[in-house]
């Protein structure tokens, strides 16, 4: 009996659909409205075209004025020279592949954590307290950032060697 219902209630939606003809019926599986067509990227230049919103807003245009091009090979004997100078290379490139590691594996612990349902809303909520608690403490008053300057010296001066 409720299988006849059902097929009774298929054959009458069935009925209430309109037709269209082949060359325009389209298949959509969802309610929102269809994008418009691209643009192709060829209708585009490299000038800047005056737009609606930037007629109405002309202290936000931007204009190049002077080309601003790197010499790589003036870079790479740059950067060869500054290598050459390097007394203990093993370690820097020990260091270096280190650090990529420890990036790598930094970011694989961040995506395990990220799929954990509650845990990133969580973590949001913990870095928003630490930003407020530093804030607080060491921008908000005058002296709290003097001590700051010199907190941030003093290490400067701890890593480079010069304490």
């Amino acid at each position: 009996m409720a299988a006849a219902a059902a097929s009774a209630s298929m054959s009458a939606t069935a009925v209430l659909i309109p037709r269209v003809p082949a060359a325009v019926r389209t298949t959509r599986c969802s309610a929102l409205l269809p994008l418009p067509p691209r643009v192709s990227t060829s209708s585009f230049s490299s000038s800047v075209k005056l737009t609606p919103e930037s007629r109405r807003f002309p202290f936000l245009q931007t204009k190049a004025t002077e080309d601003t091009s790197v010499d790589t090979g003036e870079l790479f004997d740059d950067l060869k020279e500054k290598w050459d100078k390097v007394e203990n290379k093993t370690t820097v490139l020990l260091y270096g592949g280190g650090a990529i590691i420890a990036v790598w594996l930094s970011s694989i612990l961040v995506g395990a954590i990220n799929s954990v349902p509650l845990l990133p809303k969580i973590m949001e909520l913990v870095g928003l307290g630490y930003s407020g608690w530093f804030v607080y403490r060491y921008l908000l008053f005058k002296s709290s950032r003097k001590e700051l300057a010199t907190d941030i010296e003093a290490l400067k001066k701890k890593i480079a060697g010069t304490e």
